[in-house]
């Protein structure tokens, strides 16, 4: 196929598919631009390996494969690359950091225990706490969001994810714990004591 009708063809394809796409990836990414990138990355990639393309499947089923790829490709690199907010440069001006749970012993420190949570109605049937939920986990460092998305969102196996992510066992329950520790606090100050 020549250049020209290739590039009729991924056009004809970024027209039919890329509202789906782009849903996709903002759903697993969380990210506007960052879905945006791997739409455009996804379509990049097609019109490279068009030739590989052999018409087996439709052409939203071989995009989807693409994407889901630069999607795992992404959290790999967040994980490895992470983005160090301010917060992270200067540890005492970060208010959920690690440290503040535990004493030097590694007890909790009585302050920072996890304190019950009751409610009356299911979390989700309230509109404004996804939205709290979605901050606090915004506020996790990369590379922890990266561990949560792929083991809650995704719902992976600790095994593939450790392979994903090219991290050990134990180093990825480490990251999760401290996740979830971060995202209990997060939502004891901006939900349940409200």
């Amino acid at each position: 196929m020549n250049l020209e009708a290739r590039s009729d063809t991924i056009r004809s394809w970024v027209d039919a598919c890329s509202d789906k796409m782009y849903s996709w990836a903002l759903y697993k990414t969380n990210s506007k631009e960052t879905a945006e990138d791997l739409v455009q990355e996804t379509f990049i990639a097609a019109f490279q390996s068009f030739d590989k393309f052999e018409g087996k499947s439709s052409p939203n089923t071989w995009l989807f494969g693409i994407l889901n790829h630069k999607i795992a490709d992404h959290f790999r690199k967040v994980y490895h690359n992470p983005v160090i907010n301010e917060s992270d440069r200067n540890p005492g001006a970060h208010k959920y950091f690690l440290d503040t749970f535990f004493d030097a012993d590694g007890s909790w420190i009585k302050e920072q225990r996890p304190q019950p949570w009751v409610e009356d109605t299911h979390l989700f049937d309230n509109p404004e706490f996804p939205k709290i939920l979605q901050t606090c986990l915004n506020k996790l460092p990369s590379n922890w969001f990266a561990a949560i998305n792929l083991k809650y969102l995704e719902e992976k196996k600790g095994d593939q994810i450790c392979q994903e992510l090219g991290i050990t066992s134990t180093n990825f329950w480490q990251i999760l714990h401290r996740a979830k520790l971060q995202l209990r606090k997060c939502l004891e100050i901006h939900w349940f004591k409200k």
